[in-house]
């Protein structure tokens, strides 16, 4: 259950600053879709304006890593946080971008495999190798 309101998008309507966040939102996602993160945070709008502009300058702009990848990153990243909205709305971006299924059953192999081994070399507390120093 959250602890915030959710912005319905009339209140929304109401404070031009979520207001030209959540327009800005739909005219790059190309989608009338508003999810909950967002209505979440229109109770700050500061932080609402501030935390869209760094995701849409990471998330949204052309870079070296092509959007599907940054996606999957996204996802491995919730997963070692522990946050299973950012997993599932990621996962459905990802698949939005071009996931198959294959990759998918991969991606969560690579994470369930780091998380093992990171957990090993940890316990194990074993140095890194000279090779390795960059």
């Amino acid at each position: 259950m959250t602890t915030v309101k959710l912005w319905s998008d009339a209140e929304a309507e109401s404070e031009p600053r979520v207001k030209a966040v959540f327009d800005d939102i739909r005219a790059t996602r190309r989608s009338d879709f508003i999810n909950n993160f967002w209505r979440g945070l229109a109770n700050q709008p500061a932080a609402l304006e501030r935390t869209w502009a760094s995701l849409k300058e990471i998330m949204a702009a052309d870079g070296a890593l092509d959007p599907l990848t940054k996606e999957l990153i996204y996802i491995a990243v919730s997963v070692a946080n522990g946050c299973s909205y950012c997993i599932h709305s990621h996962t459905a971006a990802a698949r939005g971008k071009g996931m198959t299924e294959a990759q998918h059953g991969e991606l969560l192999a690579v994470i369930g495999m780091a998380n093992e081994t990171n957990a090993l070399v940890t316990t194990l507390q074993i140095p890194v190798d000279p090779e390795f120093q960059v």
